[in-house]
């Protein structure tokens, strides 16, 4: 019997039947944010195709820990996944130890969609262009500021990045979210701001505020008119925003591979695509392995961009010496 079944062909392993109790997607962030929202979008598409309930399930805390924690420590049967982010990968600069190894004790699935960042400022403000803003801040060290949110968020450290690949000297003002952040530049008490363009798409349509440049590698596919940073004159500014879901690394392949595959055609779904593409993000699948090398990458750059030296925060703690990291644990 066993020189039979050495002599049968091999069979690639076939998709395996997820049960039928609920899916529960554990998002690190709080409820009506964009990330929540792109979750809501998919997993209610998935709910469709599978025929059972999708729950979204909001645990948000410092770098995301406590939600990655709970899908690490979850059954490894494909009904607990995780919201991955490029947030993820700053999470692992940021603490010198976690309860997980990002990278060991998690399986991605594939990325869910991908959201632009740019450099915005006032409607009526003086600024008409990213070259503008740049020459003002190097004629007048110190005193342009930009707005973004929470110290270690990726709207953050993509504000260190531009001061760093443009090479000036400004302050980075910190809210505690894109509506404080867009009340105060229209109140003019910053200059400019770096943030994630999903939940400003009315505010630049309305020409509330005015987008000078997005910081993506190449145009935004929504925005088509409005230059990358690189074509602005700032090279090395180029940074986005991306999620993903993931499952822990014990999960059968054959559950791995359900998974993505019904993840991948809500992704692709017409009315996913249109409903994201309101929200002003690109809807985008990918494989398992795709997704993998994508948040290795992440991890390195963010890394050494919180290990070069920034200047002082505008709560006075000097991070010109020490680096971002010590600079971030010391306001977080």
């Amino acid at each position: 019997m066993s020189l039979v079944l050495a002599l049968l062909p091999a069979v690639a392993p076939q998709a395996q039947p997820l049960s039928g109790k609920p899916l529960r997607i554990v998002v690190p962030f709080g409820a009506g944010g964009v990330a929540d929202v792109t979750s809501r979008v998919v997993a209610q598409q998935l709910s469709t195709q599978l025929g059972q309930a999708v729950i979204i399930e909001n645990k948000p805390s410092a770098g995301g820990i406590v939600a990655a924690d709970t899908v690490v420590k979850s059954a490894p049967d494909g009904h607990t996944l995780f919201l991955l982010s490029n947030g993820s990968a700053v999470t692992v600069n940021l603490f010198r130890q976690l309860p997980f190894d990002l990278v060991q004790d998690l399986t991605p699935i594939s990325t869910l969609g991908y959201f632009d960042i740019g450099v915005i400022t006032d409607g009526r403000a003086r600024f008409q262009s990213l070259n503008e803003v740049v020459a003002y801040a190097k004629a007048h060290p110190g005193q342009l500021n930009i707005g973004s949110i929470n110290v270690g968020s990726t709207q953050h450290l993509a504000a260190e990045l531009f001061k760093s690949a443009a090479g000036i000297d400004a302050q980075i003002v910190p809210f505690n979210g894109t509506p404080a952040v867009v009340t105060a530049l229209r109140g003019r008490q910053i200059d400019v701001a770096v943030e994630i363009l999903a939940p400003l798409t009315g505010q630049i349509q309305s020409q509330a505020v005015k987008l000078l440049a997005v910081a993506g590698a190449q145009r935004s596919a929504l925005l088509p008119a409005v230059p990358t940073a690189q074509e602005a004159g700032v090279s090395g500014f180029v940074a986005a925003s991306w999620n993903a879901l993931a499952v822990p690394s014990r999960t059968p392949p054959a559950v791995v591979q359900r998974l993505h595959q019904e993840i991948a055609a809500a992704v692709r779904h017409p009315d996913v695509v249109q409903k994201l593409r309101a929200l002003h993000v690109q809807a985008q699948d990918s494989t398992p392995a795709q997704t993998a090398q994508r948040l290795q990458p992440e991890i390195q750059r963010w890394g050494v961009v919180m290990k070069n030296p920034v200047s002082p925060s505008s709560k006075g703690v000097s991070c010109s010496e020490n680096g971002i990291i010590r600079c971030l644990t010391s306001l977080t």
